[in-house]
């Protein structure tokens, strides 16, 4: 059974930093793409972020390039979100996801970033 664990969220002023950890389980991690997707209060879900299995290849949606930084370490079967200058645009529960974002609902419980001053 596919288990996903976000972790890392919490409340940070405009600029601010934070780093996601998503540690996963039920599955060979390492065979698989990972996703982060987001939504914002009154929302939908938004891609974010993905990382193929190796961790060679990385795309950003435009509002977070520059900003976010997907990583991965497949020994210790985790992935990470580096989330440098937040905006309140920023302010969501984030999760990640196992492969590439098709749309289905996340089954994780999700880390909540909230950005304000």
């Amino acid at each position: 059974e596919v288990h996903l664990v976000e972790s890392g969220g919490g409340l940070v002023q405009p600029g601010g930093s934070l780093r996601l950890s998503c540690a996963a389980s039920g599955f060979t991690f390492s065979n698989y793409a990972m996703s982060w997707v987001r939504q914002a209060p009154g929302k939908g879900l938004e891609w974010v972020s993905d990382i193929t299995s190796g961790g060679g290849g990385k795309r950003y949606t435009n509002s977070v390039k520059g900003r976010f930084t997907i990583s991965r370490d497949n020994a210790k079967d985790t992935l990470y979100l580096q989330m440098n200058s937040l905006k309140p645009e920023d302010t969501a529960v984030y999760y990640c996801i196992k492969g590439y974002y098709t749309s289905s609902p996340p089954e994780s419980q999700g880390t909540q970033v909230t950005v304000s001053s």
